[in-house]
């Protein structure tokens, strides 16, 4: 199976509005239980011209997941902190990288892909390693700019940059991700944010008095 699918025309909606159906699809009822037929008259779309499009439904299944991806990606280079000094920069990343990673939406696409790994692995592992790219690289770029201003100390990045992330990846993602969506943290995101900068700077951060 190629790593990447064919790119969506952007003159003609349909094919995007098929994907996006498809999504549904998948995430409702999983691959093996979805059905092409109905995914076409959901997007107004006859059965023929989906199959145009999508010759079979693993050419659909790939094409939702790199769509997601797509999805995410747009949605990561939105995440800068700017302004301010190491806290407020920090805790301003923090907070919108937790409100999207706690979206039960992205879980749904994380359990989409991981249940289809074995029978797609070329296509998770594209989905998991742009997903460490999205993710990390716009934190990875904030703190080498406060480490550059002497604000704090930091020798490996990327490893400070995955401590940051996991303290506040494991209350708002994989917490749900295992136990279902109806297992809520018992702290707000702001909280889980405020105690996971607070314990980052502890360790990384720099007096400035």
């Amino acid at each position: 199976m190629p790593t990447s699918p064919t790119p969506l025309p952007a003159d003609d909606p349909r094919p995007l509005t098929i994907v996006r159906q498809a999504r549904k699809a998948f995430m409702t009822s999983g691959y093996a239980s979805t059905r092409m037929e109905p995914i076409a008259r959901e997007a107004g779309v006859s059965t023929a011209t989906l199959y145009t499009w999508f010759p079979s439904k693993a050419d659909l299944f790939q094409a939702v997941i790199f769509d997601a991806a797509d999805d995410f990606e747009r949605h990561m280079k939105t995440v800068f902190a700017t302004g301010g000094g190491a806290r407020e920069r920090l805790t301003t990343f923090m907070v919108a990288y937790a409100r999207f990673m706690g979206d039960p939406f992205v879980r749904s696409v994380f359990r989409l892909v991981m249940a289809e790994r074995p029978r797609f692995r070329d296509v998770a592992m594209d989905f998991f390693e742009r997903g460490r790219s999205d993710f990390g690289g716009p934190l990875m770029m904030a703190l080498k700019a406060l480490n550059d201003s002497g604000e704090l100390k930091i020798d490996k990045l990327s490893w400070a940059a995955g401590q940051l992330m996991g303290m506040v990846e494991h209350p708002v993602f994989f917490m749900p991700l295992v136990t279902g969506d109806e297992v809520t943290a018992a702290r707000t995101i702001q909280q889980i944010v405020d105690d996971a900068v607070e314990t980052f700077l502890a360790r990384y951060g720099v007096d400035q008095g």
